[in-house]
């Protein structure tokens, strides 16, 4: 969601997220991860870094995978706790993900959130470092930004700000959800895993 009226608090002119970096102990184990279990794809990485490492690519976004030169530095897998850092990716099939990492024993939490009567479902897991990844069907819920002293802004939908004029229309019929997260890339060879297809 991008916010009409431009810039007007100061903050950085950013346009989207990029990437996320994420140390590993073991660049092949989390290769395989990314690939064969979210369904990231290898892209070309610069030739001028002078450490290991490699780039994934799906869903709009970046992992930048580094290979730690200390082991000891990079976190121990712990107890999946669903507050703790993690990243976010919305699904299709709540229950095909569950099926599939049931089929690859990858031990994972189940959380669901309310909200005004929506129900939002979740699944937390670890990559191989224990870096926590969730799984959601988020988008159901509104995106409505929490805005203090703007006249003339009253409710935000994914995609487009709602002026007060619309509000009315907007009250005679429920909110409609825009999805705003773009296409993945298409490849020729299929991701092994296809129960896991995010837009």
């Amino acid at each position: 969601m991008i916010m009409e009226g431009g810039n007007k608090n100061g903050a950085l002119p950013l346009t989207s997220l990029n990437h996320i970096s994420v140390r590993c102990r073991s660049l092949e184990k989390s290769l395989d991860f990314y690939q064969n279990v979210l369904g990231f794809i290898p892209i070309r990485r610069p030739g001028s870094f002078d450490f290991d490492g490699a780039w994934l690519f799906n869903y709009g976004i970046g992992i930048h995978l580094l290979q730690s030169e200390d082991l000891k530095k990079v976190p121990v897998k712990r107890e999946i706790n669903p507050k703790d850092n993690h990243i976010s990716f919305q699904c299709e099939s709540m229950s095909a993900v569950e099926k599939r990492l049931k089929e690859l024993d990858i031990e994972y939490v189940q959380c669901r959130v309310e909200e005004g009567g929506i129900y939002v479902d979740q699944i937390f897991f670890h990559d191989p470092d224990g870096f926590m990844i969730e799984i959601c069907n988020c988008d159901i819920l509104p995106v409505v930004p929490l805005v203090i002293g703007e006249p003339g802004v009253r409710v935000c939908k994914r995609g487009s700000l709602v002026k007060p004029q619309q509000q009315q229309q907007q009250q005679q019929q429920p909110p409609k959800v825009i999805d705003f997260i773009p296409k993945a890339i298409l490849v020729k060879e299929e991701p092994q895993i296809q129960s896991i297809t995010c837009e």
